[in-house]
């Protein structure tokens, strides 16, 4: 309960500085042409958001014969995680390309109240085990402006992320240590919808998803199914000519079941799926 209740006050701070800060902007700053939804020929602008992570769901197994292991009940996931992402969008007339940085690192420590066993090696009960979950990726899309209308705008395409991800299990004095390294493509379709208020409030979504047997996309010899959502609610104020600020609710979950080439320690198996609740307050600025 302690610790629903300080994810409902972190809830509770983050919309009250929203607000502060959409309370302080300026009040004429909806009368000025300078809009996402009257925008120039050619813009760049840069999106920058920090908030908290908290992850709803976690399940991993590495190895046919290894333990599913629940991060958030037994790997020390059930607190808040500081989260921040930073992106740049190219906009030509009716064509957005977006460059997008999300890091993503989450460390904890535990003592095992049961054994786990990850790709061949057993972590014994009671065992304090350091865990550490990397998963940043980059991200570029693009999207075409289907309904470029002044105050609302649809927008679809798609996107191609690069995971980078470390996955280590070490017991605390160093006698075991099981790691899963990867770097791999991962594709996705895309939707924008954005609706401007002629009062300088503003509402907006953006999802970036997709699901499908991996082999079959990537031309890979790896019997996996993968899946990635990445949706995001958004709701903001101008705050001058060039700025807005916002407050960002969003859920980034998926992963990936199935057999990859065996390598040493491992049978090549591999299941991770994951649901975050991200909540996050930003600042979106016009640089031309």
């Amino acid at each position: 309960m302690k610790r629903w209740n300080r994810r409902v006050s972190f809830l509770a701070s983050c919309s009250s500085l929203i607000l502060s800060l959409l309370i302080a902007g300026p009040a004429r700053a909806h009368e000025s042409t300078a809009s996402w939804s009257q925008p120039p020929d050619v813009a760049v602008r840069a999106t920058a958001d920090f908030g908290g992570l908290v992850p709803l769901y976690h399940h991993i197994q590495f190895g046919r014969d290894g333990t599913e292991f629940d991060y958030v009940a037994d790997g020390g996931q059930d607190v808040i995680f500081p989260v921040g992402r930073l992106s740049v969008e190219l906009q030509a007339r009716r064509h957005h390309v977006t460059f997008l940085y999300q890091p993503l690192e989450l460390n904890t420590q535990v003592v095992l109240d049961r054994p786990l066993t990850v790709d061949g090696v057993t972590f014994p009960e009671e065992t304090p085990l350091d865990l550490r979950y990397g998963f940043p990726f980059y991200r570029v899309s693009y999207a075409y402006d289907v309904i470029p209308a002044p105050a609302l705008r649809l927008a679809l395409g798609g996107s191609f992320q690069l995971r980078d991800a470390t996955i280590t299990f070490t017991s605390a004095d160093g006698g075991e240590r099981r790691t899963r390294r990867d770097v791999g493509p991962v594709p996705a379709l895309k939707a924008v919808v954005r609706y401007d208020d002629h009062s300088g409030w503003f509402g907006a979504m953006e999802v970036d998803g997709f699901y499908a047997p991996v082999k079959y996309v990537n031309g890979g010899k790896s019997d996996v199914v993968g899946a990635i959502i990445d949706a995001n609610l958004r709701a903001g104020y101008r705050l001058s000519p060039r700025a807005d600020a916002f407050l960002n609710l969003r859920w980034l979950g998926g992963g990936a079941e199935g057999s990859s080439e065996p390598e040493d320690f491992s049978d090549g198996y591999n299941e991770n799926w994951l649901h975050f609740l991200i909540v996050s307050v930003g600042v979106d600025v016009a640089l031309m």
